[in-house]
């Protein structure tokens, strides 16, 4: 082992047995400097140490493709060729199908769609296109529409416009037609109506003004016209009110109200 590197007790494999180089089935490439004891090896728990093994040796990688750690084969997924990797679909560890997922190609991981884990169908939405991608609106799990619907086309986006979780629908204003925004202007949570508050045309912004929201209102405050000015130089939240008031006079509309 090379001088700096971790202590021996340290070097142990995923099942906890020290780990030594006069075991290894890779004695000839240590002479070559591409795998060290502490740093870089295969045998290795630390994951960390495993990666810089592949980096170091991408060509070994396909062979632990059946490693029965799933680190190693995880990491060796990430290394080997990729027309190694279609068994990897159905590893029983969702982070290998995941990186599976992340390097085949497209028309091979439809079927982790349907994954049952959300990391794996979270990889396959940032990667799969048009009415595949579309359909994982109706995933069971936020992250993963969320996923779906930053990366759909917009005219997409009104399938999800009422999707039951506020943050998809947050995403959703974000991206959407503007000629749908004053639809999600009556969202029942303030933070999609904050959203919609902060894209939708400054001259729709009077339906806003009242709104039970003081954050929303002191967008409208920001950003309203004239009508919704006035509807807020009197506002009950004073940094409202304020913010109203200095827009007016910005505006030079007319004389500040006393």
């Amino acid at each position: 082992m090379s001088a700096g590197a971790a202590p021996e007790q340290d070097t142990v494999d995923w099942l906890g047995r020290p780990v030594s180089c006069g075991d290894c089935p890779h004695d000839e490439i240590r002479h070559e400097g591409r795998c060290d004891l502490g740093r870089v090896c295969v045998r290795d728990r630390r994951s960390k140490r495993i990666g810089n093994f592949f980096a170091a040796n991408p060509d070994l990688a396909t062979r632990y493709l059946d490693h029965p750690y799933f680190e190693v084969r995880v990491l060796a997924a990430r290394h080997a060729s990729v027309f190694a990797l279609t068994p990897l679909l159905t590893d029983p560890e969702p982070d290998v199908r995941a990186m599976a997922a992340y390097r085949l190609p497209i028309a091979r991981i439809l079927p982790l769609q349907h994954d049952p884990d959300r990391k794996v169908r979270a990889v396959v939405a940032q990667r799969v296109e048009g009415a595949t991608l579309v359909a994982m609106f109706g995933d069971e799990d936020y992250l993963v529409r969320i996923l779906a619907v930053r990366r759909a086309p917009p005219d997409a986006l009104p399938i999800a416009m009422s999707d039951p979780d506020p943050q998809v629908r947050c995403e959703v204003v974000q991206r959407i037609g503007e000629e749908f925004l004053p639809a999600m202007a009556v969202d029942d949570n303030p933070l999609v109506r904050l959203a919609v508050a902060e894209r939708l045309p400054s001259a729709q912004l009077l339906a806003l003004a009242a709104d039970p929201d003081l954050r929303v209102r002191y967008v409208v405050a920001e950003r309203g016209e004239t009508a919704a000015l006035v509807k807020l130089i009197d506002d009950p939240d004073p940094e409202v009110q304020a913010k109203a008031r200095a827009r007016w006079a910005d505006l030079s509309i007319g004389k500040t109200p006393a």
